[in-house]
């Protein structure tokens, strides 16, 4: 899934793609349209997954 088809800001999106990010991981794939819902999200994946970077 690309970062583009998430819907947050241009701001974020440029931030996103300005440092090099393109395609979202499993684990983001999965948390960050649940979290944009204003749901509490919770997740286990492995070291390098991109968590961190999904929130």
């Amino acid at each position: 899934m690309s970062f583009s088809e998430f819907s947050v800001s241009p701001e974020i999106h440029r931030s996103i793609k300005d440092r090099g990010h393109h395609t979202a991981t499993p684990v983001q794939a999965g948390a960050i349209p649940v979290a944009l819902t204003g749901r509490d999200v919770v997740a286990t994946a492995e070291t390098g997954s991109g968590k961190t970077a999904a929130f």
